[in-house]
This record gives C-alpha cells, structure tokens and sequence, in this order.
C-alpha cells in the first residue's frame, strides 16, 4: 500500500534576505537588481576578499570588465540618436570623455556609492571609499549587474540619468573643458576678474571627509559646493556660479539701439533774432557771405567757356581768392545799414 498522502503541502522555501548593502543600492539606483548575488559583488573589492577566504565570495572585477563594454555600448548608442550627423572621429571623442574616470567616479559620488563598498581594512585605512578609481571601477561593476539582470534598458535609463549634462556640454562644445575652466574664460572675459575658492568647512571622518567649498568674484559669492575632495567641491561650486552669472547676464542684456534720425526727423533751431544796432548789421553781414559762397558761379559766356576748353578749375581759383575781399568789404556796410535808421530818426 501506498503510504497516506498528507492532507497539507509543503511551503515554498523563503527567498534568502537580501544584504543591507544591496537594498541600499538599489535604493539609490532607483532600480530592482534581479540577483542579489551579483549585486553584492558589484560592490565588493578583491581585499575584502583576500581577508574573507573560505566563505565563497567574489569580487567585482569580472563584473568591472563586462560593464566597461557595456558602458561604451550604451553611450555609443545615445551619441549616436542625438549626434546624427558627426563622424566616427568625434564618437570617439565624446565617449572617451564621457566614460572616463573622473566621469564615472563623479556618478559613484552621487550616488554615494563609497560608503557601500566592501573593503579590506588596508584600503579602509588608506581612504579607499574616496579613491576615484576605486569608485570608477565599482560603477562598470555595477553597470554590468543592472545589464545581467535586465538588459541594456536600465543601463541607458542609468546614462539619461547622470551623463545627460556631459551629452548636452559636447552639444555646446564644451565637453573637454571642466566647470572651472569655463568659469574662469567667463570671469575673464566678461569681469576681467579671476575666481577665488575657499574652503569654510571639513566635516566626517578623515577616511571619509567631506569639504565645503564657497567661490567668490569680486568680494561676492556666487556658488557653493561640497565634495569628497576639495577639487570635487571646486568644481560643484563652479557649476553652480556658471548657471548664476548666464543667468545675470540674461537680466542684463543691453536694450536695443534707437533708430537714427532721418534728415526729415531732425528740428533745426533758427538762430535767434539780433538786437538792433551794429552787432545786427555784422550778424546780417556774416549771413549774406554764407549765401555768396553757397552760390554755385555764373555760367562764363560761351566764347569764354570755348576759350578753356570747358575747364572750371580757374574759375573756382578765383573765386576762392575774392572770398575774403568780400568778408573785409562786408562788415563797412553792416555799419552803414545800422546808422540809417539813427539819422531818419533825427531828421524827424
């Protein structure tokens, strides 16, 4: 006889827990990881493992060499949508500086991905968790455990997430020049000053310190920034003074220039009438020498014109010559035209 079937069944196994660390990647990431195995290497260090032999660990360097592809696949298809036009030469370019060291560990930053990080106690002493390429290294790994689990669709969605202003900066042309390079060509050329940096605080503990970095231009502050090394918070503070002063100089802009008058426009003022006596007669003197040498000259008769061949040089010659004749002859009568007046009023 068959042995009585129990009337209940069995349970499935419960999933195993999940690491802390795990979870607060994931958290941080704002993205599920299929396997919590692979995630918890993501973040492990081969000196970690080296003190924990025997316990069936892994590091994440196999992890970091798979991420490393899958990264430049990624980044090579964004460029790729939103650079339809560029050569293969400047891809190139563009992704070497996107993918680079200080560009992935700048992503671990941000993510706070330090403190996650298993670490045997010499790098733990030795400031591991704010080595750049210690950091840069566990983003690949993490980025090959997001492509593990699901697919070049979370790594693109972690790309638009951190690299979407690196994309824009090489649209604008300014890819290869970081925040305090640019600040500093704008400073110059727009203030003629040259931004100062200044540390106002240090704060966490030496393995893990974080710097408060404040710029000023011109006695003023304009950005502050925070890092895990005072470069890094330079560079957050330069940022944050380039989006002030676009911003300033957008209030800024100069109104546009009014539209010069047209000859039709333009109001000329008559001279004031003169007071009667000499000075109105050398005033109305002055006035008739202008008409005179506004004057063009008389047409010559036609066996003169004949005699010059039709030349006017020697007509204008003379003309300028008897000028000031007549300029000495002018003012004798003003002052003959100004006495008529008194000897008709002492006739009367």
């Amino acid at each position: 006889m068959d042995p009585p079937q129990s009337s209940q069944r069995s349970s499935p196994p419960a999933p195993p827990a999940r690491d802390p660390c795990v979870e607060a990647l994931e958290e941080r990431l704002g993205q599920h990881i299929v396997n919590p195995e692979v995630a918890l290497a993501a973040i492990t260090h081969k000196s970690f493992v080296n003190e924990h032999r025997g316990e069936g660990l892994c590091d994440n360097e196999r992890l970091e060499f798979l991420g490393d592809a899958v990264l430049d696949l990624a980044v090579s298809h964004r460029l790729m949508e939103q650079f339809p036009s560029a050569r293969e030469g400047e891809l190139s370019k563009i992704r070497a500086a996107v993918v680079d060291e200080a560009g992935l560990a700048g992503i671990a930053r941000v993510l706070d991905l330090g403190p996650l990080l298993r670490l045997g106690r010499g790098e733990e002493l030795t400031g591991g968790r704010a080595k750049s390429s210690l950091l840069a290294d566990a983003v690949e790994a993490v980025v090959a455990a997001l492509y593990l689990g699901g697919g070049l669709a979370p790594v693109l969605a972690l790309i638009d997430r951190f690299l979407g202003d690196a994309f824009a900066r090489a649209a604008a042309g300014t890819l290869d020049r970081d925040y305090k390079t640019q600040l500093q060509e704008l400073a110059q050329s727009r203030l003629r000053v040259s931004p100062r940096y200044r540390v106002v605080a240090e704060h966490g503990p030496d393995h893990s310190k974080v710097f408060d970095v404040e710029l000023e231009l011109r006695g003023e502050v304009v950005g502050k920034g925070a890092g895990r090394s005072k470069k890094d918070a330079e560079q957050a503070a330069a940022k944050l003074g380039l989006e002030a002063m676009a911003a300033r100089f957008a209030e800024d802009k100069p109104a546009a220039a009014p539209t010069p008058a047209t000859v039709e426009d333009q109001v000329v003022e008559e001279p004031p009438s003169p007071p009667a006596g000499e000075r109105a007669g050398v005033r109305g003197s002055q006035s008739t020498v202008q008409v005179e040498l506004a004057d063009p000259p008389p047409s010559p008769p036609a066996g003169v014109r004949a005699g010059v061949k039709g030349s006017h040089e020697k007509p204008r010659a003379k003309r300028a010559k008897s000028t000031p004749r007549t300029a000495r002859k002018t003012p004798a009568a003003g002052r003959k035209a100004a006495r008529k007046p008194a000897r008709a009023r002492a006739k009367k």
